[in-house]
């Protein structure tokens, strides 16, 4: 169940924002704070596939 959870986190807060309030807040916050969280949203989802769907060392 451990494992799940990540991505369960991830799929709540998909469904739970709409993407004309996350357009919004963005261009609220500015242009550069948005590319910021843009780029940090993004790594940490290939960061959670990584962990999700690595290979397993060991």
């Amino acid at each position: 169940m451990k494992r799940y959870m990540p991505l369960a986190l991830v799929a709540l807060l998909a469904t739970t924002l709409s993407s004309c309030e996350l357009v919004e807040g963005i261009f609220k916050a500015g242009v550069w704070t948005g590319i910021i969280v843009v780029v940090v949203i993004i790594a940490l989802v290939i960061w959670l596939a990584a962990k999700l769907f690595g290979g397993r060392r060991g």
